[in-house]
């Protein structure tokens, strides 16, 4: 199966990204928008049917001042003034209090005809005009006191001065509120807007530790392959170099390991770097594991190295990177026998399926190990241990490598196998 390298659908993605970041942008200028009441043409509408209905049920059987048509065009004048609240608060505002005061000095009937001029007070509180409307309401007042005076009542106009203060201190305390609920979701606006920069950033971080373990993969794979196969076409190279002369058949023999070899090398290397390009065709061979250790072992032979491979408890499948790890294991450690075990050497590869891990075994009976030329070679090892530990560790395990009693070298490295991959 092709494996596609993570920026393979990038376009995609940031496409994606663009849309759901303006979705973000409207949603977040929505929450940040002042609640500002019902529509204002329904509002008047409404107002206006409730404030001459509800007069008019009230000055039923009273024997007063009865409403005429400047009554009623008193009573709508008022609700018609909300229809500019939104836009012309302090318009809306003057417009019912002046209905309002004018009708109850004209000594209509009781009743509803004020609602008009307390919905305006509190719209005008609500869009910041608190003195303007403070004053409106005291000239109001004042003004009303002016016209009914020499007909009503002192106590009359001391509750209507009360109820003018109680309206519109509750409107100061509805704007206040107002404000405290706006500045909570601007803040948790910006929280969200702040928890969402920090998802993107470790998204971001993610992928771009995606991509380098992706661009470290491939790395270690073409170290894995290429090593592997120059250090086969090195020895059949010295080979047929050594017997041309005498023996030109052996020399044919060589020359056919390093066709195949080089064939190989660059089999494996079309198959690492096919998730590199997406419009190229997937591998026709599948990535190498513990079923082509016979084949692996038959390169090394051909390169003049015994190699004898053993399988202890029965094989079973095991998931792909897995397999993969444990075949470029045992591949490096058998580059590294021949590399440094001498020419006399002979290897052997040991596979073992236990119950809750695999461990793979690769022993030489060479003297290169065993008398290591001083440096940094002879410290760690051997080429590639470094590479083979990290292979091991990414699955839970470990490596193990150095010099054996009885001469010669052994690698040693056991991978944790869960409970699904022993099943």
């Amino acid at each position: 199966m092709r494996r596609n390298a993570p920026w393979a659908s990038e376009e995609r993605a940031a496409h994606l990204e663009r849309k759901l970041k303006r979705f973000e942008e409207r949603l977040e200028r929505r929450r940040g928008q002042r609640f500002r009441g019902p529509h204002s043409v329904p509002l008047a509408v409404f107002l206006a049917l409730v404030q001459v209905f509800g007069t008019r049920a009230a000055a039923y059987g009273s024997t007063g001042h009865t409403l005429d048509e400047t009554g009623y065009l008193l009573l709508i004048a008022g609700p018609a003034a909300l229809l500019f609240r939104t836009r012309l608060p302090l318009f809306a505002l003057a417009g019912a209090l002046t209905a309002t005061v004018a009708y109850f000095s004209q000594l209509y009937p009781n009743g509803p005809g004020f609602i008009a001029a307390l919905v305006a007070v509190f719209s005008a509180l609500n869009a910041g005009f608190r003195w303007l409307t403070w004053l409106a309401v005291i000239v109001a007042y004042t003004s009303y006191v002016v016209l009914v005076l020499p007909h009503a009542s002192l106590a009359r106009l001391v509750v209507i001065g009360v109820w003018c203060l109680i309206i519109s201190v509750f409107g100061e305390a509805a704007r206040a509120r107002g404000l405290r609920y706006s500045q909570m979701a601007r803040d948790r606006a910006h929280q969200e807007a702040l928890a969402r920069a920090e998802e993107e950033k470790a998204r971001k971080e993610q992928q771009r530790r995606q991509a380098s373990d992706e661009r470290l993969l491939i790395a270690r794979e073409l170290h894995d392959v290429i090593g592997h196969h120059l250090s086969l076409i090195n020895v059949q190279a010295g080979v047929g170099l050594h017997l041309m002369d005498e023996q030109p058949e052996q020399a044919r023999v060589a020359l056919s390991a390093i066709k195949h070899a080089s064939a190989e090398a660059l089999r494996e290397t079309r198959a690492v770097l096919a998730g590199l390009n997406p419009g190229e065709a997937a591998p026709r061979t599948p990535a190498p594991g513990l079923a082509d250790l016979e084949r692996l072992a038959g390169e090394a032979r051909g390169a003049g190295l015994p190699v004898t491979v053993d399988t202890v408890g029965p094989p079973r499948a095991l998931p792909p990177q897995v397999d993969r790890a444990a075949y470029r294991i045992v591949q490096e450690a058998l580059t590294n026998v021949r590399r440094h075990a001498g020419p006399e050497a002979t290897a052997t590869v040991v596979v073992a399926y236990g119950p809750r891990a695999l461990t793979l075994t690769v022993t030489d009976n060479g003297v290169g190990a065993a008398t290591p030329a001083p440096g940094p070679a002879a410290e760690s090892g051997g080429n590639g241990i470094a590479g083979m530990r990290h292979r091991a560790a990414t699955f839970g395990g470990s490596v193990e490598a150095g010099p054996r009693d009885d001469g010669g070298f052994e690698v040693r490295a056991t991978i944790p196998l869960s409970e699904e991959e022993t099943t």
